[in-house]
């Protein structure tokens, strides 16, 4: 899955120093198995040690449906007290009544003496309330362990949380010449096709591991996409257009019911079957304003897929957290739409024949 292929690297690499570093590490392999189907919840996964073997494992599955811990406490076999047994979970169990009751207070009935813990958790429901719980028991609670693997796995959660904005990801395919479309654009869009099946099916996988996708209104009206996971298995995200004006009639396939559509316009505050229409006009704080509404929506991060215009938006604004660019090296446009103007690594993935460079922001978690 692309979303960890850094990672996952890092992991690989990573030198065990401890007991507790090994097995928090399972935690994050475990929770990682979410991705695309708790948001927006965390990634969260959980291993239960006994005399130094684990004796039971579990993640959180499904936003709505049990918590990791649940999980691997309900995997426990009968004939072991959790009172000689250490926790190991890689966010701090939940201390309020949500879609499940409160972690926490799962593990204090239970008998836990000891938990380890990799992140606290920054959402203000639980910061640190869910520690202070266990503590307040009883319960030796141990914090920090692989802190940053564990930021990382679930970098759009504490995104979210931190700085009040979906984690946002710019995707897009250039030509070894560096550009993104021939113009005129053409009524086909096989002769405007840039990147192979192998970097196409990542991209849905992509697609279907956050939680929206965003375009704006010319990659609509020239592409007609329609912005679904169709090959791959998983979840369709929600598709968000960003258009001043754009006809409400069903002749684009964003309006299809293959999933919810979001609209951002300047003259329409109106609900329709899967389709919402939200007026905000274009000022300088527009992309702010759109990612405000977004975080309100509970959508923890977005895809952008659009063209020039809406790409460098975000780009000049410093509004993205990662940027993945699919290069054709066999391919030339000679004359066209430019790639945005960004320095690529030197350092790619072969996705295919395909070349796939990922850029990191600073300002990310």
């Amino acid at each position: 899955m692309i979303g960890f292929t850094v990672w996952k690297i890092e992991l690989y690499l990573y030198t065990v120093k401890s007991e507790n570093e090994s097995y928090i590490l399972r935690t994050l392999t475990l929770a990682q198995k979410g991705l695309g189907s708790v948001s927006p919840n965390p990634l969260v996964g959980c291993v239960i040690v006994q005399d130094g073997v684990i004796v039971a494992e579990g993640y959180h599955q499904k936003y709505g449906e049990a918590h990791a811990e649940v999980n691997a406490i309900n995997n426990l076999p009968k004939e072991i007290n959790p009172s000689d047994c250490t926790l190991y979970v890689n966010l701090e169990p939940c201390s309020h009544h949500g879609k499940t009751p409160p972690c926490s207070d799962l593990i204090i009935k239970k008998g836990f003496k000891k938990v380890v813990i990799c992140n606290v958790d920054t959402n203000p429901l639980v910061g640190g309330k869910g520690i202070e719980k266990l503590r307040n028991a009883g319960i030796e609670v141990i914090t920090g362990v692989c802190e940053k693997e564990g930021r990382e796995l679930n970098k759009r959660f504490f995104t979210f949380h931190e700085k009040k904005r979906p984690y946002i990801i710019l995707k897009w395919a250039q030509t070894a010449d560096g550009f993104i479309s021939k113009l005129p654009v053409p009524a086909s869009r096989e002769e405007n096709k840039i990147s192979g099946e192998a970097s196409h099916k990542l991209v849905h996988q992509m697609r279907s591991e956050e939680d929206a996708i965003l375009v704006g209104k010319n990659t609509v009206i020239n592409d007609n996409p329609e912005l679904t996971t169709r090959i791959v298995k998983g979840k369709n995200p929600i598709r968000v257009v960003l258009a001043e004006d754009l006809k409400t009639n069903g002749a684009y396939k964003i309006y299809n019911d293959a999933a919810k559509t979001i609209i951002f316009n300047s003259s329409i505050e109106l609900s329709e079957g899967n389709v919402q229409w939200i007026k905000l006009n274009r000022n300088e704080d527009y992309l702010s304003k759109v990612l405000q509404q977004l975080f309100q929506l509970g959508i923890g991060s977005v895809l952008v897929e659009g063209g020039l215009i809406t790409l460098e938006s975000f780009i000049n604004k410093g509004l993205w957290d990662e940027i993945h660019v699919f290069v054709n090296p066999n391919l030339q446009f000679k004359e066209g739409i430019k790639a945005p103007k960004i320095d690529l690594n030197t350092e790619y993935q072969l996705v295919g024949n395909d070349r796939m460079y990922t850029l990191y922001s600073n300002k990310t978690v």
